[in-house]
């Protein structure tokens, strides 16, 4: 093989290049400016670089990167490869494109089906985020927790802008609807909070403007001092039908009232330790007088224990009245022993009440009569079963009569 030749070329006298082509060949252009190395080699040249990009091709088809335009790249090479004008093996060129074709057509399959999973997936989050929205929305007014809510629909936002931005493309018209409802569900509850607050802001003002007469009300009392507490009481029981503000400004408002109502309270609390230390003397003449009378606990005669018990009430409504904290204990003292006396009184009445005793006196005379009857019966029968019954029934009314006693 001579120096213009070469397994898949030659060149002429002419500097005109064939590439060989089988057992056929085919002009490919001239060289006229150069030797027939350099015109060989230009087109060699050629050749190498529709090698290069078929191997570019086959790379990135391997590593599954070629993306959705794999098929169009060997399109393009075929195309190409019809009549290139370069010398080398261009069949086994075609053919390396012939087999990327297949391979082209496997991995945008396949590329397809990731992208279809990914935009399903892109909706189903979407669809998601909308769902939470939509339920948040349709909360009752009476339960919703607008400051949870409202934060709960910040972050249903920002997860929203996310897929937005890491999420694969969804088609604009779904895009578009899956927005809307998205919008529609934030703001029916924008809208919702906006009228909540407004009424609550306009409740807000009444009550306040009501709460505030009640204080005015309440602290003009201040000068009656403990005269005032019934008239104090009246706003309170009005206060109470007025309703609630926000949290904050109903306990400021209350705090308000309430050290109205605190200073006639002192008031009291002033004269009532005023009067308990005047009665502290009579607290302790009744102390002293109980310390007399209660022996009478121990006393079984009825008619010297009222006139004793009789004695003893008369003084003590002439010591008059003792401080508040021991009113307590010292009535309960004299209650147990009036009580007691008491006691006495009603045994005594029950053991000779005439009405009573003429009960007492036919039942005995009853059951005399009956437990005479029994043991006749018992005494003149021989049936043995008759006669456990009628022993039953004897020592039953021989207890009720022991217990009428004599």
């Amino acid at each position: 093989m001579s120096e213009n030749e070469q397994p898949w070329g030659r060149v002429d006298e002419s500097r005109t290049v064939y590439v060989r082509e089988g057992d056929s060949e085919r002009e490919v252009g001239q060289f006229p400016d150069g030797t027939a190395e350099e015109a060989l080699a230009y087109f060699e040249r050629k050749y190498a670089d529709l090698e290069g990009q078929v191997i570019l091709l086959e790379a990135r088809i391997a590593r599954g990167v070629a993306g959705g335009e794999a098929g169009e790249a060997v399109a393009h090479l075929q195309q190409q490869l019809v009549e290139p004008a370069a010398v080398g093996d261009l069949a086994a060129l075609r053919a390396r494109v012939e087999k990327l074709s297949g391979k082209a057509g496997e991995l945008s399959e396949k590329q397809k089906a990731e992208r279809d999973a990914a935009r399903a997936e892109a909706l189903a989050a979407r669809e998601a985020i909308i769902a939470e929205a939509e339920e948040l929305a349709a909360q009752p007014e009476a339960s919703i927790r607008w400051k949870d809510t409202g934060l709960a629909f910040e972050r249903l936002f920002t997860e929203w802008q996310q897929a937005q931005r890491s999420g694969a493309s969804v088609p604009k018209a779904q895009a578009d609807a899956l927005w809307k409802r998205f919008r529609s569900a934030r703001q029916t509850f924008d809208t919702a909070r906006r009228a909540h607050f407004a009424k609550m802001d306009a409740n807000n003002k009444d009550v306040k403007h009501a709460k505030e007469r009640l204080i005015s009300q309440a602290e003009a009392l201040a000068p009656r001092g403990v005269d005032g507490i019934p008239s104090y009481r009246n706003l309170l029981d009005e206060w109470k039908t007025v309703g609630r503000a926000s949290r904050k400004l109903d306990d400021q408002l209350w705090a308000r009232f309430k050290a109205a109502g605190d200073q006639l309270y002192a008031a009291k609390a002033a004269e009532i330790a005023q009067q308990d230390e005047a009665y502290a003397e009579n607290l302790t003449a009744k102390e002293a007088l109980l310390a007399e009378a209660e022996p009478l606990l121990a006393e079984k005669d009825r008619v010297a224990a009222r006139k004793r018990l009789t004695e003893f009430q008369i003084k003590w409504d002439e010591i008059g009245r003792v401080p508040r904290e021991a009113l307590r204990e010292v009535e309960g003292r004299l209650r147990a022993i009036e009580d007691h006396v008491r006691g006495l009184e009603e045994d005594h009445w029950r053991a000779t009440n005439p009405e009573t005793k003429a009960r007492s006196e036919g039942l005995r005379g009853q059951l005399e009569a009956s437990i005479a009857e029994l043991s006749a019966e018992i005494a003149s029968t021989k049936d043995a079963k008759a006669k456990a019954e009628a022993e039953q029934k004897l020592a039953t009314q021989q207890s009720w009569l022991a217990a009428l006693g004599d």
